[in-house]
């Protein structure tokens, strides 16, 4: 053999470590990459590859596609925006109208407020910055924690770059700025900590969200039937409107894809009557009501009314509550879909309706208290009545759907404690209740309705919850543009000067009315944000325990293996949360029991910062050698917006990924063991002729590859009698104590704050649904 076939050869070989193996038969259509045939057992180092999760999100989504999510879009993003014509004006002008002309000045504002916010801001800015189609607080703070290593645990790895989601488009080249601004967050602990401490507040007010809107929503349609008879007093409106609250929680259960599409007539149709009224009662009344496109009204109505102007902000806010919604819930439709029917649909309405009330207000100034009601034509009460009750409700259920979401959300981040997570739609994502959760806002609910019994008390609590969220949206926003978007600075500046200022204004008069009920959202922030804060933390703490005393694989093939064990037909599933290594609790069990099942997987739940992870490719595995103990550890990968329930064959797909990836595994080895005989070979042989050494390999391959067969089969084999002899599910359920010496306040936090948290909450086989029939609970104390 010459020396060019042994260049030829090498250089296969080379090629063979940057372009992609073609496996077995048994794999065609499979293709693995050299770098990937050195594993390490351990898990440290994991190679990620999953697909992206389009969705709706498809850019070459058919326009008839777009359009149809477009319609069912204003039935579910809508509803809260929509219903703010209830009550805006009322909520304005508190103490009545003090000049005609400042009628004018509102309106105004109204119009440049919704021109600038819901817009362009949200429509227009913010739904860009969506996490692969999904959005919210959590899709902001994911994507900064995928570009930037700010998460507080130590989960992250190198590889997540690999996975598919997690790659970010970097639109233009102004690098040093976002170098800097990332290393800055990646090296300051403040940063990370006050990172997710912003994304827990944008969470707990958006909470406080879900709670005073169904009751201001509500109390403001029912309040209109006092229109039609003076026999309805205002405890009375008050006890009907906590009736129809009472039985909108109660059909949660039952999940909101049972009616959710029939929203969007009732609110097409809401739309279409407070458009069609607001252009009667301009026509009607005052035509000379546009000159407010003039922003010189607004600068007016500050000069006349200086402080009792800037304190009125926080009636006009109201005008865009909800807005949050169009963010939060992109995930459902695309961003195109919802531009139309914002700009088409709900845009114009809103400003019509603003508009009639404003030309109504400038002929009947002492009517602003029931402003929406008095300005309906006699012939359209009862149908805008009927119209509003149900566009209330369906305000409250899109606020009441997206808490349910953002608490699924805050689960993945280990920031709230464990509940219960029903997935009520196999045909629509996102679909989730949560049946303890369901109750306490419910009674949230029926306490703020009982307790303030007017809009104009909710209204002062609801402004702070709406301007909060969207001043942290602004400021999470300003990362990603000059982080990830790299957007030129003078943009950036613009966008701070404009919104930013906007919001922080809108924000500093909400927070005036403080003592006026504007208490209730931060209480309510607050009670949650202690509870995220004690979960969290504690669970960090449990994570660096577990990775400070976890059990080496060396450690792991010495138990296997020893003679004082023996091995029982069946499956076992061992669960934790640590991803680097096998928990300390398995070395209580095995201290305890000294046998081992004849398979033996090690799975480790881990959520990452994406969206969502395809079920085909959910798990990870590796082997713990030798070979012969059958020991595997798996990695259950979840996206944030996944739900773990009964609905996917969890244990099934796990086992069918492990019969494949033990075929992978045998050929990687057996690849890796003929790449090195090869080099070998050609070395030690060239002396002899090129035919000489073909057909040696040929009869090499061809017996390599019977034995691979024989091999696969008697595996796969051994799997299948483990499993048909019955699957043990093993749950480490850890109690935690504080440890000897520690503070008091340590103590407190962790003795009675989390235990009282965990004593209270869901286990864990409840929270992934493991058979009780088939579980088995592994008890340790870690002193923290």
């Amino acid at each position: 053999m010459s020396s060019d076939d042994v260049v030829i050869i090498n250089e296969s070989i080379e090629e063979s470590r940057s372009q992609e193996v073609p496996v077995s038969q048994e794999l065609k259509g499979r293709k693995l990459s050299w770098q990937k045939l050195r594993r390490n057992d351990s898990l440290d180092i994991e190679s990620r590859t999953v697909s992206t999760h389009h969705g709706h999100t498809s850019k070459g989504a058919e326009w008839s596609v777009i359009l149809h999510l477009a319609f069912q879009s204003i039935g579910i993003v809508y509803g809260d925006i929509g219903t703010s014509p209830l009550y805006v004006y009322a909520s304005t002008f508190t103490e009545g109208i003090n000049h005609v002309d400042d009628i004018l000045g509102v309106l105004s504002m109204i119009f440049y407020t919704l021109t600038l916010i819901p817009l362009i801001k949200y429509v227009f800015i913010v739904l860009r910055a969506n996490d692969n189609g999904d959005g919210g607080t959590f899709a902001l703070y994911s994507l900064i924690c995928r570009y930037a290593k700010v998460g507080l645990l130590p989960s992250q790895q190198a590889e997540d770059c690999d996975v598919s989601n997690f790659q970010l488009e970097l639109p233009s080249k102004r690098l040093r700025r976002a170098s800097s601004l990332k290393y800055k967050l990646e090296n300051s602990r403040f940063a990370k900590f006050f990172l997710l401490f912003a994304t827990m507040l944008g969470t707990s007010m958006v909470i406080g969200d879900g709670v005073l809107t169904p009751c201001i929503s509500v109390l403001s349609a029912v309040g209109g039937i006092k229109e039609a008879t003076h026999l309805m007093t205002e405890e009375r409106i008050v006890w009907v409107s906590v009736a129809i609250l009472v039985c909108l929680f109660m059909v949660q259960r039952f999940g909101t894809d049972k009616v959710g599409y029939s929203f969007a007539p009732i609110i097409c149709v809401w739309f279409a009557l407070i458009g069609g009224v607001g252009v009667y009662n301009f026509v009607k009344y005052d035509p000379a009501v546009i000159k407010a496109i003039n922003p010189k009204y607004i600068i007016d109505y500050f000069r006349r009314n200086k402080k009792e102007a800037w304190i009125s902000l926080g009636g006009i806010v109201l005008a865009i509550t909800g807005t949050e919604a169009l963010f939060a819930d992109v995930g459902h439709f695309t961003v195109r879909s919802i531009q139309i029917s914002m700009c088409t649909v709900t845009y114009p309405a809103l400003v019509l309706a603003y508009i009639g009330q404003a030309s109504f207000l400038r002929k009947h100034t002492d009517l602003v208290g029931d402003t929406f009601f008095k300005s309906i034509p006699d012939g359209l009460y009862w149908p805008m009545f009927v119209v509003a009750v149900l566009a209330a409700i369906i305000a409250s259920q899109a606020m009441i759907s997206g808490t349910f979401s953002i608490i699924q959300q805050s689960l993945s981040l280990g920031c709230f404690p464990r509940v219960k997570i029903v997935h009520t739609s196999s045909k629509y994502e996102g679909q989730v209740y949560i049946p303890e959760v369901n109750y306490l806002l419910m009674l949230a609910c029926v306490g703020v309705t009982l307790g303030f019994k007017t809009t104009q008390k909710i209204g002062n609590a609801y402004g702070i919850a709406v301007v909060f969220v969207m001043t942290l949206t602004s400021s999470f926003l300003v990362l990603i543009m000059i982080m990830i978007w790299k957007v030129n600075i003078f943009l950036v500046i613009a966008f701070v000067l404009l919104i930013g200022s906007v919001e922080v204004l809108y924000l500093s008069s909400v927070l005036y009315k403080f003592n006026q009920g504007g208490y209730l959202p931060l209480a309510f922030a607050a009670v949650l944000m202690i509870i995220m804060y004690v979960w969290n933390n504690v669970y960090r703490r449990k994570y660096y325990y577990e990775l400070e005393n976890k059990i080496s694989p060396e450690k792991v093939k010495e138990i296997a293996a020893g003679t004082d064990f023996c091995r029982i037909p069946g499956l076992a599933m061992f669960y934790s949360e640590l991803v680097q290594g096998i928990p300390p609790i398995f070395k209580h069990y095995v201290a305890n029991v000294p046998a081992l099942h004849s398979v033996l997987v090690f799975v480790s739940i881990k959520s990452l910062p994406i969206s969502k992870v395809p079920a085909e490719e959910r798990f990870l595995f590796r082997r713990v050698e030798p070979r012969d103990i059958y020991v595997f550890r798996c990695v259950a990968r979840y996206g944030y917006t996944d739900v773990r329930n009964e609905e996917e064959p969890f244990e099934r797909l796990l086992i069918e990924k492990l019969k494949e990836f033990m075929k992978e595994d045998l050929w990687l080895s057996q690849t890796i063991l003929n790449k090195k005989k090869k080099i070998v070979e050609v070395q030690g042989d060239l002396d002899n002729g090129e035919n000489e050494l073909e057909d040696t390999q040929m009869g090499h391959e061809e017996l390599e590859n019977h034995d691979d067969e024989e091999a696969v089969q008697k595996e796969t084999e051994i799997l299948d009698q483990a499993w048909r002899a019955g699957v043990v599910h093993l749950i480490g359920e850890s109690e935690v104590v504080a440890g000897k010496g520690s503070s008091i306040g340590k103590r407190i936090l962790i003795d009675y704050a989390y235990n009282f948290l965990k004593k209270n909450l869901r286990q864990s086989d409840k929270v992934f649904d493991i058979p009780h029939k088939r579980m088995l609970k592994v008890g340790m104390t870690y002193e923290l």
